[in-house]
Order: C-alpha cells, then structure tokens, then sequence
C-alpha cells in the first residue's frame, strides 16, 4: 500500500451519503449499505447496468462500474482554498474518505471498509458540467494538468461493490493492491 497514503497514519472514512432521486448532491447518511454488485442501498445509481443518466442514453445495458462514487475530503480543503465551498455529499459521492490517494490507486484495488464491505475501484470519474450548476467555476477546479500536460481529473473514484456491508463515518480503509502490472485508473 505504500505510496497511498497523503500523510496521515490512519486511512478512513470521513462522511457517507446517498439520495433516491438523481440530482447532483447528496444527502449525508449516519451509514449506507451496500450491496454486493449492485451499489449503494436506495441510491439512484445503484444497479448491475450503468445508472448514469448520460451513459444510459448511450447504452442502457452497459454495466455499471460507477456503483460507488468516492472522494478524499482533501479535496474538499483545496477546493476551500480556491474560493469554492464544498462539503462531503455535494458533489454527489457515497463516500468520502481521509489519508488516501484515491487518484494514484490502480485498477482492480480493493478497498476494504468497515468490518465486511469491500469496493474494487473501476476508474475515475469524469467531471461534468453539472458541476458548474452546482457552483460556477468549480468543474474547473476540479481539473488540472499534470507535467505532461495530461487531463488529471480530481473529483473522485468510481467502484463496484464485490462484497457488501454496512459503511459509517469513522470506518477504517484498507488498501489491497491488484497484481502487477498495475493499469493506471482511467474515465469510466
């Protein structure tokens, strides 16, 4: 796991949320449950095929590798920083967490949460301009450039749920690397 982590000793879980409807934000939660392969209980993306309403007008038999939307909280401080003001849920994640660099974790990771969920990161999530409605300037934000000049899209991971459980704020996170060679996370 070494290289993941941003610092802090301890990797966890800082906020959960969920909403039925499909909006942009979401409602903070005392816990979600999740669902092996299917998503986040009562959630609006939860299901085998994809739930996004942008990818179900494409193909509506895709299958869903955006069951669970995750985002490091440090996110929400840099955001802070920029002007912006940002807060676990409103940019439509299930889980936030702390101590983890979400955007550097390979394909195939398996994140360990609480006593018994397990989420396998599937990619990253690609930004839209929905951001922009929530808040004017923020899709921005969440996009930079690495030295290369590369698309580095900030605003979270997508997974799949391969085995469900119940997730709280203050749950710890364990990092399970997938075997070598690892496959850079790329938009899903």
């Amino acid at each position: 796991m070494e290289g993941f982590g941003m610092g802090d000793k301890r990797i966890y879980v800082t906020a959960v949320s969920s909403s039925d409807m499909h909006g942009f934000s979401k409602q903070n939660r005392d816990h979600i449950q999740l669902l092996t392969g299917l998503g986040v209980e009562g959630d609006a993306h939860m299901g085998v095929t994809v739930k996004h309403r942008s990818r179900v007008a494409v193909d509506p038999s895709q299958p869903n590798l955006r069951q669970v939307h995750i985002i490091h909280e440090e996110l929400f401080e840099e955001l802070t920083e920029k002007g912006f003001s940002v807060t676990p849920g409103d940019m439509g994640e299930n889980i936030a967490t702390r101590g983890i660099d979400l955007l550097s974790l390979p394909q195939g990771t398996s994140l360990h949460i609480g006593d018994e969920a397990i989420v396998e990161v599937t990619g990253l999530r690609n930004p839209c301009k929905q951001i922009d409605d929530f808040q004017k300037g923020l899709l921005h934000a969440v996009l930079d450039r690495d030295a290369d000049g590369g698309l580095v899209r900030k605003a979270g991971i997508m997974g799949i749920v391969s085995q469900g459980g119940r997730v709280k704020p203050d749950d710890d996170i364990r990092v399970e690397l997938p075997p070598l060679p690892h496959i850079k996370l790329e938009r899903v």
